[in-house]
């Protein structure tokens, strides 16, 4: 018959007791000068040294050399209280469990009246004292608040909130607290030296987990494991089947089908699970530990070790590699899942259900809303790094212009030289068919000589978004720009579209040249900004300019060169003249608003044909318009308005028919439903 761990390595000094020197410590300097109290209250978890501590200091206070900070070990009274010692009749240990009643209360409050046998003090020792009832308590209050000089007393408790005021305030109280693992790890290896048990890796983490940084369970659930091991001492199967934990292969290979978002792989580990028999909830809590233990080590690189401490260092490496094909974002989702499901989880009756939900809960490609975006750009950038996303030198050459897909052009083609989409059988030709629209290729600009070569060299911005990536993305802008400005979103969403997007600059083309006005002017271009760090991390400079867009309710272009009210066909320009972003043709954009079955304005339009010299052909014309547009454009740009003059052409308020929404109505052509404040 062997006596329990706790019993045999219960400390008899202060100096023995491990991990609550933030008590031990102030008590021995408080012997050591004579400054002891009548009444202590110790409190704190289970089995975390409180009644031990009682036990240690009124040995202490009874030794022969004392009141002492370390006892002797061989008076009576120390050998009396020592481990397995027959006690004292001058030491009562009371159980307020069985003994909290007013009688029990008074009964002790008559006998503390008479001195000491034989030892120094007459010290009562109250194990539960929240147990003790108001009326104990109040029987109490006299002689602990004004008790004989040699009595002493010690209350320990789980829960001092419940021990009454009047009784707290006449103590010292002194809070224990749970043992922290690395201490009790270490510590639970020395005593299985001294038993002479040999311990396999991870068998004591398992240990200091399933004693919950209690000294005393920890050391029941090792002697159990100890009573039941053989000569080859503590093996991790064993510990790992005798408590219930998951083995760290299952763990693995459950971790790495979640990364994956491989859902068979994922279910057949949650089959191993129930058809090996371990408990649903405990291995929900071992995910739930390892994702914890993977969002540290994603945090801490090569310094995770330090505190992972129970963690051996190839386990550390595989956690690694974990952690960086899950993405920070996904891991913290999918810890805050798990968590949401182990709450969940307390008294199911189909505990095999609420896992596989919680599974299935994980594997979701990041949920819409804000929670999800982390996790769906992680995603994201994960598959542009690695090719997930063609890039624009895989993906075909778009054209130039945003206007409909035109049928395939040649290579040898500019840039900047739009091709006519067929004409429909019952449309007429055009009026002046002479102006060839396919230039040859040696008038084109060096610089736009291959649009294939231009867009495959297209840069990239952060986590290799591009202008097709930025493109796919944009419904989730928008949908963010929605929450931020109502305004901004109605602009955008129905007007805009992305022109160009170089890892710094975000050309957005809008349809008319007023809405591009109206947007360089406002706030719009920083609501866009803000939107596209929020959904995609991109911070970049957002510029309007006028273009086509395509859209449903638009009237799609007919024919590359459009004829003008006058009737007169008009070609369309050709490679543009270097100039600054705003220019519209640097996109393949028609200058022309009559192209789009706007009416055209005076400021917009060029110059007609048969004003050009005789040796201008068209293309040399669209060019001069361009660059006299560009250049208009340059003087303009840096003027900066002042809003307070009067001026002469300036409209009068008075002799105005419509102000304020229908202005609004007027300018941007659209409805409004309703003003926002923002």
């Amino acid at each position: 018959m062997s006596t329990a761990l706790y019993r045999r390595y219960r400390p008899e000094t202060f100096a023995d007791v491990i991990g609550q020197e933030h008590v031990t410590e102030p008590l021995m300097q408080a012997l050591r000068t004579g400054r002891v109290g009548h009444a202590y209250l110790f409190s704190g978890p289970r089995g975390c040294g409180k009644t031990t501590s009682a036990r240690i200091l009124a040995r202490c206070l009874n030794c022969a050399a004392g009141p002492t900070p370390t006892p002797c070990g061989t008076c009576d009274s120390c050998v009396a209280l020592a481990r397995g010692g027959a006690g004292t009749v001058d030491v009562i240990e009371i159980d307020a469990a069985s003994h909290g009643g007013v009688d029990d209360a008074r009964d002790l409050r008559e006998r503390a009246s008479y001195g000491p046998a034989q030892s120094r003090y007459k010290i009562y020792i109250i194990d539960e004292a929240h147990m003790v009832t108001s009326q104990g308590f109040n029987a109490l209050l006299k002689i602990v608040e004004e008790p004989p000089e040699h009595v002493k007393f010690i209350f320990a408790t789980t829960e001092p909130e419940k021990v009454i005021g009047t009784i707290r305030s006449r103590t010292h109280h002194y809070p224990f607290r749970l043992v922290p693992p690395a201490r009790l790890q270490a510590y639970t290896e020395s005593l299985c030296r001294q038993e002479g048990v040999a311990v396999a890796p991870g068998v004591l983490s398992f240990v200091v987990r399933a004693g919950g940084g209690s000294v005393r369970d920890s050391l029941s659930v090792l002697d159990q494991l100890i009573a039941g091991s053989g000569d080859e001492g503590l093996t991790y199967e064993s510990a790992a089947a005798l408590l219930g934990f998951t083995d760290s292969e299952l763990l693995d290979a459950t971790i790495e089908a979640l990364s994956a978002a491989d859902a068979a792989a994922v279910f057949r580990a949650i089959d191993r699970v129930v058809e090996t028999g371990l408990d649903p909830r405990r291995f929900v809590e071992d995910l739930l530990e390892r994702l914890r233990d993977l969002i540290v080590v994603e945090a801490i690189q090569e310094g995770a070790g330090q505190v992972l401490r129970h963690l051996p260092e190839d386990q550390i490496e595989r956690m690694r590699r974990q952690a960086s094909a899950f993405g920070a974002g996904a891991l913290s989702r999918a810890a805050d899942i798990v968590n949401s499901g182990l709450t969940e989880m307390t008294g199911a009756t189909a505990p095999r259900l609420q896992l596989e939900l919680i599974a299935a809960r994980v594997l979701l490609p990041g949920a819409a809303g804000e929670a999800g975006y982390a996790a769906r750009l992680d995603r994201l950038e994960r598959r542009l790094e690695v090719g997930g996303v063609p890039s624009a030198a895989a993906a075909p050459a778009a054209p130039p212009s945003f206007v409909p897909p035109a049928p395939p052009v040649a290579a040898a083609t500019p840039p900047a030289v739009a091709v006519a989409p067929a004409l429909p059988p019952d449309a007429a030709p055009p009026v002046a068919a002479e102006p060839s629209v396919t230039a040859p290729v040696e008038e084109a600009p060096v610089a736009d000589s291959a649009p294939v070569a231009a867009e495959a060299s297209a840069p990239r911005g952060p986590g290799g978004i591009d202008t097709d990536a930025l493109r796919r993305s944009w419904p989730d802008v928008l949908a963010k720009l929605f929450e931020m400005r109502r305004g901004t979103w109605t602009l955008v969403s129905q007007n805009a579209q992305i022109a160009e997007y170089d890892g710094s600059r975000l050309l957005l083309a809008l349809s008319t040249t007023g809405l591009a006005d109206a947007f360089r002017r406002g706030p719009h271009a920083e609501y866009v900004r803000q939107a596209l760090i929020d959904v995609l991390g991109v911070d970049a400079r957002v510029e309007g300019v006028p273009g086509d867009v395509p859209a449903l309710d638009h009237p799609a272009p007919s024919a590359a060169g459009a004829a003008d009210p006058e009737g007169e066909h008009r070609p369309d320009p050709g490679p543009p003249a270097p100039g600054p972003a705003a220019d519209p043709a640097a996109f393949g954009v028609v200058a022309s608003s009559s192209s789009r079955g706007q009416a055209p304005s005076w400021s917009d339009a060029p110059p007609p044909p048969d004003s050009a010299p005789a040796w201008a052909s068209p293309l040399e014309q669209a060019k001069a318009t361009v660059a006299e547009e560009i250049e208009q454009e340059q003087v303009r740009a840096p003027r900066v308005v002042d809003d307070t003059a009067i001026s002469d052409d300036d409209e009068s308020i008075d002799d105005l028919t419509d102000v304020g929404l229908p202005v609004v109505e007027r300018i941007l052509g659209g409805t409004v439903i309703r003003e926002d404040p923002r």
